[in-house]
């Protein structure tokens, strides 16, 4: 944290750094002013039709479509349904009826956020990169002006496409949060219909189209009769087979420490990018140190991402040695020497690389983080969301403007590893100061935290 008069000095330094550095120019199709403003002047992007193949730029989420709903309420409130309090409990769908209609008719609800990993993300990636994502789930076929389903489609972004979610004949997921007096927080999870979702409900030619495809290792998590599982693998090898990058965000290390061995097989049979936590990092590799586990992972996939809570965030991946670049920040020191010296470089698929080297990048908390963290759910969501822009991004640029000397690199990624990270953190910081796990806006249009020099074309 910063003192008073550190923060003065910062504050100054800002804004003397804001009125000389240029605008970023970070390429997509957002139509206002942003955080990474396009220059609607420039001539190599103007002169494709807006309708082009560009307009086809995407990404696909698969999830578990539910609500999280959050109330005040007392002991008797508490025994009455049988809940122990401090607790996390599955409930049948019955009691979850009885609860959420007690709730609504005694107006106890504080927040009904639409929810879920990947939701989550795809409404983050569509707020920052004001453009199209997917999301591939069950909805209920039945929804009421102000229940939990309406509030799901209500507060996510009209930018995901909703259109392909599969209609179910019963509820979506509900986890309900009840704070008593003390702030105690009991769970009541109920899963409704969640994992029902077909594999005749993936489309094929939907993934293969697609920038990026994403899940969670709780796809994975299902019952006898369940048909989530099905229709995540299927489309995890359609998009293997499309070469389309496939994105896993871990989810939870309590899943993970049930099967590690399950978890590594899969990750290197199916995965491109894997995103986790430092806990889950640990749960799939042993290794406590985020960045050596981030390394180890790197014998699996093709880049990682590693949150590390107050120490900030680790990214690993690959280059080919003929397109390494130097960084220009002071060498760091870890359990790997210098570490950081090549995260000036865009990572490859390591399939691409001639010469492959592994590279590696650390960025600390934006501003050193929030002096108030209001909610840390969403925080790794929002993280992954602006890799996700970035990747997005890359493929925008191909299909605009493919006689750029940018794309003489195959490389995943638009940005250098180091450029991500920022990105990264500063989206992490935009969910942690506020009580929602999905951005309302757009991060603003100019900030000096990031390099402009790396967002030349």
């Amino acid at each position: 944290m910063y003192s008073g008069q550190t923060k003065q000095h910062y504050g100054i330094i800002r804004f003397l750094l804001l009125t000389v550095y240029r605008f970023m120019k970070f390429p997509g199709r957002r139509q206002h002013r942003h955080y990474f403003p396009v220059d609607n002047k420039n001539p190599l992007t103007n002169q494709v039709n807006p309708s082009s193949n560009a307009s086809q730029n995407y990404i696909v989420g698969i999830d578990q479509v539910l609500v999280d709903i959050e109330a005040k309420v007392d002991q008797a409130f508490l025994d009455e349904f049988d809940l122990h309090r401090g607790m996390s409990q599955v409930i049948s769908d019955e009691v979850t009826q009885r609860l959420y209609q007690r709730l609504k008719d005694e107006s106890l609800i504080n927040y009904e956020f639409a929810g879920g990993t990947i939701g989550n993300t795809m409404h983050n990636y569509s707020v920052l990169a004001d453009d199209r994502s997917v999301l591939l789930g069950v909805m209920s076929k039945d929804i009421h002006v102000g229940d939990y389903a309406y509030r799901f489609i209500s507060n996510t972004s009209s930018r995901v496409d909703l259109n392909f979610l599969q209609p179910v004949d019963g509820p979506i997921g509900r986890c309900f949060t009840l704070i008593d007096d003390t702030g105690e927080r009991t769970f009541g999870i109920n899963a409704g219909l969640i994992n029902r979702l077909h594999p005749d409900s993936i489309d094929e030619s939907l993934i293969a189209g697609a920038s990026a495809l994403v899940i969670s290792s709780y796809l994975m998590r299902t019952q006898p009769g369940d048909t989530m599982t099905e229709a995540a693998v299927k489309a995890v090898k359609c998009a293997n087979a499309a070469g389309v990058p496939v994105v896993l965000t871990l989810g939870t290390k309590f899943l993970i420490e049930e099967e590690p061995e399950f978890w590594r097989d899969f990750v290197q049979k199916y995965v491109n990018i894997l995103t986790m936590n430092e806990e889950e990092a640990l749960a799939i590799t042993g290794i406590e140190d985020p960045l050596l586990a981030a390394n180890k992972c790197l014998d699996w996939v093709d880049m990682v991402i590693c949150t590390a809570g107050k120490d900030g965030l680790y990214m690993a991946g690959y280059v080919d040695e003929a397109f390494k670049r130097e960084s220009e920040y002071p060498l760091l020191s870890g359990e790997i020497h210098e570490f950081n010296r090549y995260e000036y470089s865009r990572p490859m698929l390591l399939k691409d690389c001639k010469e492959p080297m592994r590279i590696y990048t650390h960025s600390a908390p934006y501003m050193g983080g929030p002096e108030s963290i209001k909610n840390t759910n969403g925080a790794g969501d929002a993280a992954l969301a602006a890799i996700l822009h970035d990747l997005s991004a890359n493929v925008y640029h191909k299909n605009t403007v493919a006689n750029s000397s940018k794309h003489e690199q195959p490389a995943l990624t638009y940005s250098s590893l180091s450029q991500m990270s920022k990105y990264a953190n500063r989206a992490s910081y935009e969910v942690l100061v506020q009580h929602s796990p999905r951005l309302s806006r757009g991060l603003p249009e100019r900030e000096d935290s990031l390099d402009q020099a790396y967002w030349a074309q």
